[in-house]
Order: C-alpha cells, then sequence, then structure tokens
C-alpha cells in the first residue's frame, strides 16, 4: 500500500459527523488530528473509525489499497498546529463553533478553515476568526464515507485561494463538489428540513404513518430514503437544532419545529443512534 498527501486535516468534534469525516480521509490516506472535549467521545471515535472504514471499502465507497492515514485523538485544540486544513463538525450552535472556529484559527493561523455547519450563514461565522478569507463551508452528507457529493458554500469573503484550497482537499478526499452561495440551510437544508418537519406534522395529524410518507417519497419521486428514514440518520436532535436556526434566521413559521419532534427529542428518541426515533431500530432490524 502506498500514499502520497500534502494534507493534515484537523477535525473538530468526535461525534457521528466527525467520526465519518475522520474515516473518511483516513481511508484516503490524509492523517487526522480528531479534536473533541470528551474523552469517552474520542475513545469510542478510535474503535468506530476502522469499522466504518472498513464497511466503505467493503462496499466500494474507500479504495483497498491505500494505507490509511493515522488518527490522533486529543481533547487539545492546540494539537491541530500544522494541519493544513481544520474541518469544525460540533453541534450547531453558532457560539460554539464560533469558539472552536477561533482557537482554531489561532492554532493553526495559515489553514483553511471549513464549517460543515447545517444551517447557520457562513458569513455569520467569518466573524469569529481573525482572517474571514480562509473560512468557508463544506456541508458533507451522512455518512460522508459513503456520499461522495457534498455542498461547498462560498461567504462573501472567502478568498478564491481557499475555494481552491478546499477544492484540492475534497478532490483528494474524493468528494463531487457542488458550489452554492451563502445564507440560512444553504440549499440541501433550507428544503429537506421543512419537508421533515412538514412530514412530522402529518404524521402527528394521523394523515399518514411514518412507512407511508417515506414509501410515498420513494415509490412516487423515486427518492433512495424518504424524508423521516432520512431525519433518523441525521438525527433528531439535529433536526431541532437547524430548524431552530432557519426559523432564527429567516422568520419562517414553517421552520418551527413541529411538536412531535420536539417531543421525540424530549425523550430521547433521536433516531438510528438512540434506537429509536420515527423508526424502532432495536427490534426492526432496519
Amino acid at each position: 500500500m502506498t500514499t502520497t498527501t500534502q494534507h493534515r486535516l484537523a477535525v473538530l468534534g468526535a461525534g457521528s459527523m466527525g467520526t465519518g469525516i475522520a474515516t473518511l480521509a483516513t481511508g484516503r490516506g490524509i492523517p487526522v488530528v480528531l479534536v473533541d472535549v470528551s474523552a469517552e467521545a474520542l475513545a469510542k471515535a478510535e474503535q468506530a473509525v476502522p469499522t466504518q472504514r472498513r464497511l466503505a471499502q467493503m462496499m466500494g465507497s474507500l479504495p483497498r489499497d491505500v494505507e490509511p492515514g493515522t488518527l490522533t485523538a486529543t481533547t487539545s485544540i492546540a494539537d491541530v498546529a500544522g494541519c493544513t486544513a481544520v474541518v469544525e463538525a460540533v453541534t450547531e450552535h453558532a457560539e460554539t463553533k464560533a469558539k472552536v472556529l477561533a482557537e482554531a484559527h489561532q492554532a493553526a493561523p495559515d489553514a483553511v478553515l471549513i464549517s460543515n455547519t447545517s444551517a447557520i450563514p457562513i458569513d455569520e461565522q467569518a466573524d469569529a476568526v481573525a482572517q474571514p478569507a480562509l473560512l468557508l463551508g463544506v456541508h458533507f452528507m451522512n455518512p460522508p464515507y459513503l456520499i461522495s457529493t457534498a455542498e461547498v458554500i462560498r461567504g462573501p469573503r472567502t478568498a478564491q485561494d481557499t475555494m481552491a484550497g478546499a477544492g484540492a482537499l475534497l478532490d483528494e478526499l474524493g468528494i463531487t463538489q457542488v458550489v452554492v452561495g451563502d445564507g440560512p440551510g444553504f440549499v440541501i437544508n433550507r428544503i429537506l428540513q421543512r419537508s421533515i418537519n412538514e412530514a412530522s406534522r402529518i404524521v402527528a395529524e394521523g394523515i399518514a404513518t411514518p412507512e407511508a410518507v417515506d414509501a410515498a417519497f420513494q415509490g412516487c419521486l423515486g427518492h433512495t430514503t424518504g424524508p423521516l428514514a432520512t431525519a433518523d440518520l441525521i438525527g433528531l436532535d439535529n433536526v431541532v437544532d437547524t430548524l431552530r436556526v432557519l426559523h432564527e434566521r429567516t422568520g419562517d413559521a414553517g421552520y418551527q419545529p413541529s411538536e412531535l419532534l420536539l417531543a421525540k427529542v424530549e425523550a430521547g428518541d433521536f433516531g438510528r443512534k438512540t434506537g429509536r426515533g420515527f423508526y424502532d431500530y432495536t427490534t426492526t432490524g432496519r
């Protein structure tokens, strides 16, 4: 096995998305520094990355003939020093994202800064860093090691060199890029999250079951998965966070999280990661 890369990637956040991005990068031979405040989350990620990488290789999404990049797990953001790019993949809270982006920029001042935000405008986040020109958005799909296309969001202050540097990294990651403009939710989540929200209202009103909603989208529209199965994959807690961001920034009542979504999150039923959401994964084997 051989690998040649000029990149060293920092990933901030060892949740499901951060772990998935680390899987993608190491599977392409890129060394990764994975940062989280939780040692427990880092330990889980260290176990999950090799497992996810083998799955992606079996499915043909990652090459088998590339030596995996090293994975360094740390609770110190200072360890991102020397990285060529930083991907922020923490929870969808503007203040948290601003804090970690500022700290990462201080530790690695020349690195391209990438926010994996679901909905927070890039230009809003750019206020947190000393060089806003170095920041752009890349909205990876979940799981990123299986879905090979991502939204790339160019903020009003993002430099062309930053776009080029991020583009070269994404090429090495095997990611097809769809470049879009800045704004709450960008393209995917501006449309998808409203669909999920409305689908949950339809279920709450008794018009259709989750199975019927998703079957209609799959059979009639050709979607691989319906909106509610997609919501369970994203995580209903993440869906609610994203809807709140969209509602706050657009004022559109259609993004106000439905009572059913709020109830499920309150009950701890987040979807696949907890075993229960709109579907019960503990008994159905979905």
